[in-house]
């Protein structure tokens, strides 16, 4: 397995929809162990693969009890409200306040192509939420109000200095 160098902002493909994945082969599945490898390398707890330069719509999660990989991802329902903290590794870990739905259900494919459904809530419902908009083009930051964004995009290049 291999540890993937981690794709930061303003990268154009954190900001653009990841293209349906079409290949469950063996280098999907070598894909998304290094997707796992990497995600625990940098604590993290999930992984799009736009974060990893990759353009798809794909991600890797282990979170709260929560193990899954997440290809083609699309959330059927989303209920309720939660307050709780959002951080990103392509925005080094920064964190800020963000209301996500408390409880959803996603749709999406395994590994080898199978669809499956997963609902969640709580922590682990943020951390669904989170990646699949990294598949959808877009970073949590845009959920902020301008100036928390503001805020955590000039800490962010502080910390890069």
């Amino acid at each position: 397995m291999t540890v993937l160098r981690i794709t930061e902002y303003p990268a154009k493909v954190l900001a653009e929809v990841g293209e349906p994945v079409t290949k469950f082969d063996a280098a999907m599945r070598r894909l998304c162990e290094d997707m796992f490898e990497t995600m625990y390398a940098e604590e993290g707890a999930g992984l799009a693969a736009a974060q990893v330069g990759l353009g798809l719509r794909l991600f890797v999660m282990d979170y709260v009890g929560v193990r899954l990989v997440a290809a083609n991802p699309e959330m059927l329902s989303a209920e309720g409200e939660q307050p709780g903290e959002e951080g990103c590794l392509s925005v080094g870990k920064i964190h800020a306040p963000l209301r996500r739905a408390e409880r959803v259900l996603l749709r999406a494919q395994d590994v080898e192509g199978n669809w499956y459904e997963q609902e969640a809530e709580g922590p682990a419902a943020r951390c669904l939420q989170h990646e699949t908009d990294h598949c959808d083009g877009r970073l949590f930051i845009t959920r902020l109000s301008p100036l928390k964004r503001e805020m955590v995009l000039k800490k962010f290049q502080k910390m890069k200095k």
